[in-house]
């Protein structure tokens, strides 16, 4: 055999172990459970996937907040206004904003200016007011709000026999759709009549639950006497109103949301009793409304009575379009620039 054909036998036998060692060595990779080694181009690289970190809690900014409570006394502190009452929870309206509000009821055309007009004119027309607020107070921002009355006082005991009608929830829902085109807040408003706010909220609770969604009361209407609504002005304890702030302040606590706001109409001290007994709470923002119509004067002398000189919290004020005109010659819709020189400064604004 010659030297040549010697070499090519040992070459072939070499290269066939070559290709039996590297065959054993992927099989043992395999048995053993081992990962196979990338081809030589693979590239492995780890993937590192970052959190971000959880946002901040909210904060309330407790200096402006004092900054603008002090405004709405014309920044001049008396014995009585400010009210002294702890800080709201983060996320409160009051007194970062000033509520300009339509009040009344879809159904009546005479039960406010919610009802009167057609809906897309209502709100023009709320938004037309919202500015007219901004211009004339330019250090709190105006924001809109639509004030629905959801229980209606009647003047027939009706089948609950309790002088009140509920409004379907589909009113309630057409409420928050228009309220969705200008980004404004709602309210529903219970007149109670021989019922009780007790029996009346709960009813309202998957929509006091949502965020932007908030309460009024209306005390005229509260016939605890069981006169028929109407005929006589009725009223609330502090008791009724406590209620009321803790319904609201345990659906805060429940949803984890910002401060509601609970309104509660009045022009007369009987509407509303023991008023020094009225719990504040972080989680509810209380406004006593000034709610009695005429002509400025008689309505200055009812805000001073039922308002000024019984301070709850916040003050509010409602201005009639139709009402405020009845009396000549002084029949005249207050401006805001006459409203603003009111002591307190209200900080909630009802149109009917």
């Amino acid at each position: 055999m010659n030297k040549g054909y010697r070499h090519s036998i040992c070459f072939f036998f070499f290269f066939c172990f070559f290709l039996v060692a590297c065959s054993n060595s992927d099989a043992a990779h395999k048995g053993n459970g081992l990962p196979t080694p990338p081809a030589k181009d693979t590239v492995v690289k780890d993937t590192i996937v970052l959190e971000e970190p959880p946002a901040p809690p909210p904060v309330l900014d407790t200096a402006l907040y004092d900054s603008l409570v002090m405004r709405l006394v014309h920044d001049s502190a008396s014995a009585r206004w400010p009210v002294k009452a702890p800080y709201p929870l983060p996320g409160a309206i009051l007194p970062f904003h000033r509520i300009i509000a339509y009040y009344g009821n879809f159904y009546s055309t005479r039960m406010g200016i919610l009802g009167e007009i057609p809906p897309d004119s209502m709100l023009k027309k709320l938004m037309g007011e919202v500015d007219k607020w901004q211009a004339a107070d330019s250090s709190v921002k105006a924001i809109p709000a639509l004030h629905y009355i959801v229980v209606s006082a009647q003047g027939s005991p009706g089948k609950s026999g309790t002088y009140r009608m509920r409004m379907p929830f589909t009113q309630i829902d057409k409420t928050l759709e228009l309220a969705k085109k200008i980004d404004a807040l709602v309210f529903l408003d219970i007149q109670v009549g021989w019922s009780t706010l007790q029996k009346e909220i709960p009813e309202l609770e998957k929509y006091l639950s949502v965020p932007n969604v908030h309460l009024g009361i209306d005390p005229e209407f509260s016939m605890k006497t069981e006169k028929k609504p109407g005929t006589v002005i009725g009223t609330y304890d502090a008791e009724d109103i406590n209620y009321a702030t803790e319904y609201l302040q345990k659906l805060v606590k429940k949803h984890n949301l910002p401060p509601k706001i609970l309104v509660i109409h009045r022009f007369t001290k009987g509407m509303v009793t023991n008023y020094k007994d009225i719990k504040l709470r972080p989680e509810v923002q209380i406004v006593m409304d000034m709610d009695g119509w005429g002509f400025p004067a008689k309505k200055r002398s009812s805000y001073k009575l039922a308002i000024v000189n019984e301070p709850v919290q916040f003050a509010g004020f409602k201005l009639f379009y139709k009402n405020d005109i009845k009396t000549p010659p002084w029949n005249k819709i207050m401006t805001p620039e006459d409203v603003l020189k009111l002591y307190p400064k209200p900080i909630y604004i009802q149109y009917q």
